[in-house]
This record gives structure tokens, C-alpha cells and sequence, in this order.
């Protein structure tokens, strides 16, 4: 820890005094070719690092904004690349070589409000107003098991996002996280409501459903959740643990969590026994430290949701008996708590009573949201190249 703190003091300090720019990842790029564009030496740098942080690397993504410090002769200080919301890998020259580390990002979180009338289709006025493809995706997905947009929407009418954003050196970074929105519809307004449990809900108070499995192994507890900053006890470094871990019995069956087509069903690495389940909509499910696997799970056969894949093992790098379980889509881990759902169901009890006080809440806020007549501020667009100490106070990193 305390190497971290000095790491992010010097970077800090180097920042204040260096060249930045700003860029973004290239399709198609790969840390490799990106240490080579930039002149960087390689074995340093990937070739002698440890598996786990090799595999780190793969985690870059188009798009994704990274930053380089530059001394006056031009030559690189340091770099900074965001590899998701929490965790970044940090370059930085150390006397004369390079040095490799992943580091915690600094961020803050901002409460936002966005309110609007439907100019043709709520994912076109999202974007049209604010710039985010982002804001339109979350919007369209949170009912896209409820409502036909196609046919219920009507130019005029309105909808509301209220959100956490997180923002990075004073810009929008990652995807925001949606609490409550409405979009009204023939008169009628609908929401959806995110829960202390995390879960979306409607107003009726009933879950919307979700189309994977929430557990994979039955009567399984949960030992490690999905975090994407984790110091390792261990290996002493921070570390992205992308899954759930599901503690159970050794040869407990395993269910695919969702219909889908097995990619890999072999041994892979730390992983262990692996199997690779793709399913829809760019969506993939990974099942490792498998004890074997079900008689018949090969690549390229077909299974259903529910079906036994394999079996509770510790494989691969594991100290006990469990499985670990990812969901990615598109290539990226994401959170599986915050997108499996098992059915349907409706709260009662104290758990709909402690729902409908945070409902009150919410609506509060959405009816405001609605009387005021404030227009979205659009952030301005990233520049190339900024120096950090002309950046308003409170944006540095």
C-alpha cells in the first residue's frame, strides 16, 4: 500500500510538470503493438511479466482513453492505461528502464439528471442531446423486457434518467450506473427502479426478469465476488478478480447458466478445466477449476440453460474446492450479479415496504426532474493534447 501511495504521489507530481496527451485505443491494437509504436522495450515490460499480469493486458479496449506524461526532450515518463472503472495500468520510467504495475484509478461519482421529450425514438433523442451512446444503451436496455418502443412511443413524449456517472481527470468515465427511469407512454408513465439489492424493478415492485441462470451451482455459496480492484494477500499487487466464485462440494454439477454454444471445453491455465459457453447478443460464460467435465461437452455442441456441463473441482490455480464463474460480453468481464436473474418475482414483506420508501424517493426526484426546465449540459470533447496544471481544480489525478 505504500508503494502505492508513492507511485500515485510521483505520478501526481509528474503530471504537474509534463506534457499529456490523451488518445485512444486503436481497433485492433494490442499492448505488444502498442509498446512497440512507442518505442518501449517489450521484455521489460510484458515478455517478464507473471501470466496473470500478461493476461491483464488483454483487457484494453478500443475506444478507451489512455494518457501519456512526456518529458521536455519528448521521451516518455510515464503512461497510464485504463484497463476498466477501477483498475489501470501504470508505465513508468524508473532511472534508466521501465517499469510495469496496475494501480487503482481516481475517480469521483456524480449524481446526474437528464430530462426530455421524444423526438422519434428515445435512444435517438438520448444521444442527439447528450452525446452518449452509453446513456441511450442503459436507457433502452432496462426496458427492453417490458415495453415495445417501436410501437408505444409517440413523438412528445418524455423521459427521465437519473444516474451515477463516474468521472476521470474531469471527463465521463465508464458506463453509468442507472437508478431510476421513466418513459411515458399513451399517458401512462413506467419505471424502472434500482433496488438496495441491486436489481431492477418496475413499479409494481416486481423484478425485471433476465435470460441466464443466477446461480450455476445449486445450494452454493458465494466466497469471492466480482471486483475489479483487489489486492492480492498473496501475490502482494492489485488484481482484477472478473467473476463470482461459488463455494460447493468437490463433483457438485455445474449448469450451463444460459442456452448457448460450447467455444472451449479443456484445460486452460490458473483456469484449470474450462468450459466457454457463447450465447446471445455477444454475451459468453466462462465455468473453470472444473473436477471434468459432463460425457458429451466438447466444442461446437449446443446446450440449454440448466443443462450439467461439469462438475466442482479445484483445478488450475485454486485452494479449495469451487467454482469460479465470468460473464463477459463482447470480450469484457462484467459483474454477473448485475445482469443474471434468475425469474421473475415480486417483493413482499419488509422487503417491499423498504422498496416503496426508496420508490417515493425516487419519484420525487423524477417529477422534479420534470417540472424544471433545464437543458443537458454536454461535456466538451477531449483534447489531444492539455497540460494538467491548467486544469480546473478538483480534475487532476
Amino acid at each position: 500500500m505504500i508503494r502505492i501511495f508513492f507511485s500515485l504521489l510521483l505520478l501526481v507530481s509528474a503530471i504537474f510538470a509534463n506534457t499529456i496527451e490523451r488518445n485512444r485505443w486503436k481497433s485492433g491494437e494490442t499492448f505488444l503493438i502498442f509498446l512497440q509504436n512507442h518505442n518501449l522495450p517489450t521484455r521489460e515490460l510484458y515478455y517478464n511479466l507473471d501470466k496473470d499480469d500478461q493476461r491483464l493486458t488483454e483487457e484494453m479496449r478500443s475506444g478507451i482513453h489512455y494518457q501519456i506524461s512526456r518529458n521536455d526532450d519528448h521521451s516518455i515518463d510515464q503512461i497510464l492505461l485504463a484497463l476498466n472503472d477501477e483498475l489501470q495500468i501504470h508505465i513508468y520510467k524508473q532511472k534508466n528502464s521501465y517499469k510495469f504495475e496496475a494501480i487503482p484509478i481516481i475517480s469521483t461519482t456524480k449524481e446526474e439528471v437528464f430530462s426530455s421529450k421524444v423526438i422519434s425514438s428515445p435512444a435517438y433523442t438520448i444521444i442527439k442531446e447528450t452525446g452518449s451512446k452509453k446513456l441511450a444503451q442503459i436507457f433502452v436496455s432496462s426496458f427492453q423486457n417490458s415495453l415495445n418502443f417501436k410501437n408505444g412511443i409517440r413523438k412528445g413524449d418524455k423521459i427521465v434518467m437519473i444516474y451515477n456517472q463516474k468521472y476521470r481527470l474531469g471527463r465521463p468515465f465508464s458506463m453509468p450506473t442507472l437508478k431510476v427511469a421513466m418513459i411515458e407512454m399513451h399517458h401512462k408513465k413506467h419505471f424502472i427502479y434500482l433496488n438496495s439489492d441491486d436489481r431492477y424493478y418496475n413499479e409494481k415492485a416486481r423484478k425485471v426478469e433476465g435470460f441466464l441462470l443466477a446461480r450455476p451451482v445449486r445450494g452454493a455459496r458465494i466466497s469471492s465476488y466480482f471486483t475489479k480492484r483487489r489486492w492480492h494477500p498473496i501475490l502482494h499487487k492489485w488484481k482484477a478478480h472478473l467473476g463470482i466464485d461459488f463455494a460447493a462440494r468437490r463433483g457438485t454439477p455445474v449448469m450451463a447458466a444460459g442456452s448457448g454454444t460450447i467455444i472451449w471445453s479443456q484445460r486452460m491455465g490458473s483456469y484449470g478445466n474450462l468450459v466457454k459457453i457463447r450465447h446471445s447478443d455477444g454475451y459468453e460464460t466462462r465455468y473453470a477449476h472444473l473436477k471434468a467435465f459432463r460425457r458429451g461437452i466438447h466444442r461446437g455442441k449446443h446446450v440449454k440453460k440448466g443443462q450439467v456441463i461439469g462438475y466442482v473441482g479445484t483445478t488450475g490455480r485454486s485452494t479449495g474446492p469451487h467454482l469460479h464463474f465470468e460473464l463477459r460480453k463482447h470480450g469484457r468481464a462484467i459483474n454477473p450479479l448485475k445482469v443474471v436473474q434468475i425469474t421473475t418475482r415480486k417483493l413482499s414483506g419488509k422487503a417491499k415496504k423498504s422498496f416503496l420508501k426508496l420508490q417515493k424517493q425516487y419519484n420525487k426526484q423524477v417529477e422534479a426532474a420534470l417540472d424544471s426546465n433545464s437543458t443537458f449540459v454536454k461535456q466538451t470533447p477531449i483534447q489531444d493534447v492539455c497540460y494538467l496544471k491548467h486544469t480546473p481544480k478538483g480534475n487532476h489525478e
